[in-house]
């Protein structure tokens, strides 16, 4: 658990983030001529970039970059590649392909990429751009697309990811305004996914493409199958399925060999045993060891740590490297000599790239401060690149060496370069059970001590997720208008431990409401928030606790609850987690107070609070159905509210449009209630 003595080494370490945070900030303010303040048309424009792959000769990184376009209103994704000396950058797809999931081919002659072209183009292709000049190639002619790919080491082979096709009454109609609709007939357990809808027996397998040829079905059954990666020896794919009783009654999902030979009597090999979910293969140079994430308490659901494990593909000797860093990891990459594993970790807000060394068990943090590294790779002599981004730095490429770090991309520098950005510091009080919990401060710009200040308290998802050291749009531009933002890492939040995750379980609303209460009454106490103008909101688990938070304590004066939870017996057969509301909560015929216990739709009627509801209308991941019944319950008893449902989006918003409204509705209601 979560103590003292670790709240001691907060404190030990807070002088050394102050003074971090105050050369940042320095730094931040170096660039800029302080001249405006950060507003949403300067979010509106900005690009995000995303994957991340180095050229085999490590002089090239190739990736995408994604920009909203408000005229088409569409969101539009194209590969880009930049030298790792930092001097050239060059677009390599059209402006309006949509493309993804860069790969070289491993002579590096070749680009290969997810994408779809032309208007009458819906399904994703594997395309392929001869990097000594030419326009890309489509390579795949898939009728249902491709999920994902990747190149065999000798650069002949591709493995593809494919769901199973699904039978066309008349094949001339797909596509077709007058194509026959077919009711849904479902028979699993899982019948929903978000961003898809119901779901049938159709699942994804894993094909192999020899150059042209058409693309050969290895694996099979009624499982889903996923992330192919091959042994550098050419002759074997690990992947992950879950294969072991009904898929969709567990999270058992395992690592598993295939022969990628042309023999139909391939070889079927599993090779975890763990009754957790293992994840994320990653190969050793020699072929011999598996890394992976393993998860070895799948009682504990999400809450339990994921592990960094080897596993020998002999013998199934498995090896736990992590045990003593109780932190979330993933995203395993081993050294060019295949003595330690590089690998991500959530750690106490920050995003650190480690590195583990196998045989003295030392670990060592590569991107040491207040930096959250998304992506990484690894080249030939250990070549380290990231995509990694710092509260004043949105996301960017950056080459870490030993002494130095070397800035590679520069995106959106120019629409920040005139901008005010907030000064960002870490505040640790008493909560729960008066264990430490932190957050990060977004201070307003002009920032003055001796004034108290409207204040946004920003909840995060998860619920086992952290808010992070990484650029934050809302916190900035909540500060930007004049509030004091506040990111706070709750009970249930990754970083701390697992038992700082796991105080959570079956306690939804109790140690992380409790957390929240003690930050706003920490900030009213010591002159620093207005105790009349606090406002709290947030998005997925985060509009779940916003929903604690409002049936709990009269203390905010307005709150957003976005793609939230209120009501959650209904979700169970509405929403896509049945599985893990059984793991954490039982049967909800039979297990009916633990679920009442932590329903907050029994508490409205204690709620004084304005609140805004928000959601998309086809999310299947918190779906719409909660937050009609918060609006509708609120409205029944005359509390201010309104219900924005935005068409045609999932749990996530991705219509520019919709973007900007959202940002808009969030701000407009807290300076209606708030400021």
């Amino acid at each position: 658990m979560l103590n003292f003595y670790i709240l001691n080494k907060f404190k030990s370490l807070r002088l050394f983030l102050v003074i971090f945070s105050i050369l940042n900030i320095q730094l931040a303010h170096a660039e800029q001529d302080n001249s405006t303040n950060l507003s949403i048309d300067h979010i509106m424009k900005m690009k995000t970039v995303n994957s991340l792959a180095l050229s085999p000769k490590g002089d090239w990184i190739a990736y995408v970059v994604t920009r909203m376009d408000e005229e088409k209103d569409k969101k539009f994704s194209q590969i880009h590649m930049t030298s790792t000396d930092g001097k050239t950058t060059l677009p390599l797809t059209a402006v309006y392909m949509d493309a993804s999931n860069p790969q070289w081919s491993p002579d590096g002659k070749y680009l290969a990429f997810l994408g779809v072209r032309g208007t009458e183009d819906t399904e994703n292709q594997v395309w392929t751009l001869d990097l000594r000049g030419g326009e890309a190639v489509q390579f795949t002619h898939v009728l249902q697309g491709v999920n994902s790919f990747r190149w065999s080491p000798d650069g002949t082979k591709m493995a593809l990811v494919i769901k199973d096709a699904k039978p066309l009454t008349n094949a001339s109609d797909k596509n077709s305004a007058n194509e026959k609709l077919e009711p849904f007939v479902i028979d699993r357990l899982q019948f929903k996914k978000d961003y898809v809808g119901y779901l049938d027996r159709r699942r994804t397998h894993i094909y192999i493409k020899n150059g042209h040829e058409k693309p050969l079905q290895v694996t099979f059954g009624d499982y889903d199958d996923s992330d192919p990666q091959w042994n550098p020896d050419n002759k074997t794919i690990a992947f992950v399925s879950k294969r072991e009783g009904d898929p969709d009654a567990n999270n058992n999902s395992d690592i598993w060999l295939i022969d990628s030979s042309d023999n139909e009597n391939r070889e079927l090999k599993k090779l975890t045993v763990n009754t957790g979910p293992d994840t994320n293969p990653s190969w050793s140079p020699d072929g011999n060891t598996i890394a992976y994430i393993s998860s070895i308490e799948p009682d504990k659901l999400w809450y339990a740590t994921e592990h960094l494990a080897i596993i020998d593909k002999n013998n199934g000797e498995t090896k736990l490297l992590s045990l003593d860093y109780d932190r979330m990891i993933s995203s395993p990459i081993f050294s060019n000599d295949g003595e330690s594993i590089f690998a991500l970790a959530s750690d106490q807000g920050n995003r650190p790239l480690i590195k583990f060394n196998l045989s003295n068990g030392n670990k060592k943090n590569m991107t040491p401060g207040e930096q959250s590294v998304r992506n990484y790779a690894i080249g030939d002599n250990d070549k380290i690149i990231t995509l990694m981004s710092s509260h004043h730095r949105p996301f960017n490429f950056y080459h870490v060496k030993e002494d130095e770090v070397i800035n590679l991309t520069n995106y959106n520098k120019d629409i920040l370069k005139n901008t005010k950005l907030a000064n960002v510091k870490r505040l640790i009080v008493p909560g729960w059970k008066k264990e430490p919990v932190e957050s990060f401060i977004y201070y307003p710009p002009d920032y003055d001590s001796q004034n108290v200040y409207p204040t946004i308290f920003v909840l995060h998802g998860g619920p086992v997720s952290q808010h992070d050291t990484s650029f934050d749009e809302f916190a900035q531009i909540y500060a930007a208008k004049g509030y004091l933002a506040v990111l706070p890492n709750p009970h249930g939040s990754s970083g701390y431990g697992q038992a700082y995750s796991y105080a959570l379980n079956k306690k939804w609303g109790v140690s992380d409401f409790a957390d929240v209460d003690a930050i706003a009454d920490y900030l009213v106490k010591n002159g620093i928030s207005d105790p009349n103008k606090l406002g709290v909101g947030g998005w997925s688990y985060g509009g779940i606790l916003t929903n604690y938070v409002i049936t709990k304590s009269t203390k905010f004066s307005g709150a957003v609850s976005g793609a939230s939870e209120v009501n959650h017996r209904a979700n169970y057969g509405h929403d896509i987690y049945q599985n893990e509301w059984e793991v954490e909560l039982g049967l909800p015929w039979e297990n009916i107070e633990d679920w009442e216990a932590i329903n907050p739709f029994n508490d409205l009627g204690k709620v004084t609070t304005p609140t805004l509801v928000i959601g998309g209308q086809l999310d299947w991941n918190v779906p719409i159905l909660n937050s009609e019944q918060l609006y509708q319950v609120l409205k029944r008893r005359g509390i201010d509210t309104k219900l924005v449902v935005y068409p045609g989006e999932y749990h996530g918003i991705n219509r520019p449009s919709f973007v900007r409204d959202r940002y808009e509705r969030f701000i407009g209601w807290f300076d209606q209630y708030v400021k």
